[in-house]
């Protein structure tokens, strides 16, 4: 059986998920639960339709991050979104919080163009994971600079 325990599922069985590096860090946000209705089309790239987050919960929601390190905004969405996310990463470090607690994720990007340079970020920062974030992708006229291409917000939950 491969990593997946199928192609619509988001989570995995507990057969399967011992076989990922970071198991035990899974185990502990596990408590995250995909919400995959069978009555809608199953999600197109890694990503869930819903999560619910139990009560009880800390809560993280970040604003939008811009891809600039330094003063420097680099080319590309790729490097754009990597510094979103390694900015996101910081923020969520400082409640005591890693990706693996990121529920929700909502990006924007100035062209279509950018999508797959953006999802190649985002799809390593999610990582392999037992839940998958609900997600939302919008394309926008612009931000505040015209060099900047990607911006990323995120919201997180931990015990």
């Amino acid at each position: 059986m491969g990593m997946w325990c199928g192609p619509k599922d988001v989570n995995l069985c507990l057969r399967c998920a011992p076989s990922l590096p970071n198991f035990a860090r899974l185990r502990k946000s596990a408590v995250m639960k995909a919400l995959p209705p069978p009555s809608i089309a199953p999600p197109f790239a890694r990503y869930a339709h819903g999560v619910e987050v139990p009560a009880g919960q800390r809560l993280v929601r970040t604003s939008g991050q811009l891809g600039m390190m330094d003063g420097a905004v680099p080319e590309g969405p790729e490097a754009q979104a990597g510094i979103c996310f390694a900015n996101i990463r910081a923020i969520l470090g400082e409640a005591g919080m890693g990706a693996d607690d990121v529920f929700h994720l909502s990006a924007f990007v100035t062209d279509r163009s950018h999508m797959a340079g953006y999802m190649a970020a985002r799809d390593a920062f999610i990582g392999a994971r037992a839940v998958l974030p609900s997600s939302t992708l919008m394309i926008v006229s612009g931000f505040t600079r015209p060099e900047f291409v990607v911006e990323v917000e995120a919201w997180a939950a931990a015990p």
